[in-house]
């Protein structure tokens, strides 16, 4: 064990320091400001893999983790750090990746977006394993930068309703004549209900699909199968023939039917203040077209659509692009047209492409938007409104749009979508120069 003095974050959370050669050391677990003693774990040619094992001097944002595994289960990182640090780093980040990557600064940093800082998770993916050498079926997510699944039996960042029954889930699944048989557990929550998809390796036997259809009934969640890949699920229970939950906008009246596997914003109170913040720096009004592009199932398009005059959205899966058409005729709005395509492609020719846009709303993936802003750039709309989830792509495509396309960065700020973690979502509002 080695002594070292913590100056800085690094963008993993992980302390980092210089130890007596200059030397880098990437220490887990540790803060700035913090003096720790520390285990190697993997020392590289330019940088040390480290693990505190003992802090000397705490740093003031240190608070006691609220769950007993953190310390071990990978689904979270940072409740060992105050809320108003976790943001602070956070904000700081995403600045300095701006500047960066992207040599650009804001006109204004918006305040942060902020909303509960535990139960607020309602889609997750569970992994299951039957551990020989521990003679127990474990679920729930991975150990920190290991393979292997953490030995868990709560979780204090998902929903209640899934994150209360993780040792009632490893329990049950022991009992099963297939427990070294199921491999996953897909989990999402509605406003009104929790679906939980079961992912078998082998056909269950009657035994077993009756206990699985005997928990879900006993704690009412709706259960599928899947034997097979994605086409394989089947819904079991109840018998309603309906493979939808939903959430609400209540701000805009609006209800929003989803299958279990598609995506949707995991954190409800969020996705409600992010849709609000949206609506607000785009102004929009009944003499405005606007462009929804990575549009999902219409979690911008139909709140747009109340106030615009009309709203395209374009998604590259077509099955989303039916969800977005489903959700409207639910909701009774008819100024929308969706389309189905990979904007990563060239789609200049495409009827949606020929259309006039004066107000743009983009929703990217991690790996951001780059391929489609030649395009965007062309309607020579008067707003862009980036919402992003890799603040380095946000700030490479930023980088774009004000230095090749003409646009200045007028507003930006963080949204805290999943507290503990390391994730960093953001609102960038452009403004045509």
């Amino acid at each position: 064990m080695t002594m070292l003095e913590i100056t800085k974050l690094s963008h993993d959370g992980r302390g980092v320091g210089r130890d007596a050669t200059g030397k880098t050391v990437f220490v887990d677990g540790a803060l700035p400001g913090e003096q720790v003693e520390y285990t190697v774990k993997n020392n590289k040619r330019r940088y040390i893999d480290a693990v505190v094992s003992e802090i000397i001097i705490p740093a003031a944002e240190r608070v006691p983790a609220e769950c007993k595994h953190f310390l071990v289960c990978g689904g979270c990182a940072q409740q060992h750090i105050s809320h108003t640090a976790q943001l602070a780093a956070k904000q700081q980040s995403l600045l300095e990746q701006l500047k960066h990557f992207g040599q650009v600064t804001a006109q204004e940093v918006l305040p942060m977006l902020t909303g509960p800082q535990f139960g607020y998770r309602t889609k997750a993916r569970l992994g299951v394993k039957y551990v020989i050498k521990k003679e127990k079926v474990l679920v729930g997510f991975r150990e920190r930068q290991k393979s292997y699944l953490a030995d868990i039996d709560s979780c204090k960042i998902l929903h209640p309703s899934i994150g209360t029954k993780i040792d009632l889930l490893k329990q049950f699944i022991a009992t099963l004549d297939g427990y070294q048989e199921v491999a996953q557990l897909e989990i999402a929550v509605g406003d009104d209900h929790l679906a939980m998809i079961v992912r078998h390796m082998q056909p269950l036997t009657l035994k077993d699909h009756n206990a699985w259809l005997a928990l879900a009934q006993e704690h009412n969640f709706d259960l599928y199968l899947q034997g097979a890949g994605p086409e394989s699920i089947l819904k079991v229970w109840p018998e309603d023939n309906s493979y939808r939950l939903s959430y609400s906008l209540p701000a805009y009246n609006l209800r929003f039917n989803f299958h279990p596997t598609d995506f949707t914003q995991v954190n409800p109170t969020l996705n409600r203040k992010m849709v609000q913040q949206a609506l607000d720096l785009l102004q929009l009004t009944k003499q405005d077209k606007v462009l929804d592009l990575f549009c999902g199932l219409g979690n911008f398009t139909l709140p747009m659509a109340q106030l615009a005059e009309s709203v395209v959205g374009v998604e590259g899966s077509e099955a989303m692009v039916q969800r977005g058409y489903e959700n409207a005729k639910l909701n009774n709005i008819s100024n929308v047209s969706f389309y189905a395509a990979d904007l990563t492609a060239d789609h200049a020719s495409a009827n949606w492409a020929q259309q006039t846009y004066n107000k743009i709303l983009l929703d990217p993936p991690r790996s951001g938007a780059a391929e489609v802003l030649p395009l965007v750039a062309k309607f020579g709309a008067q707003m862009i409104l980036y919402v992003s989830c890799n603040p380095a792509t946000l700030a490479r495509d930023s980088g774009i749009l004000t230095q090749q396309f003409g646009y200045t960065l007028a507003n930006i700020g963080i949204m805290d979508m999943f507290p503990h973690t390391l994730h960093v979502e953001a609102m960038a509002l452009f403004i045509k120069a």
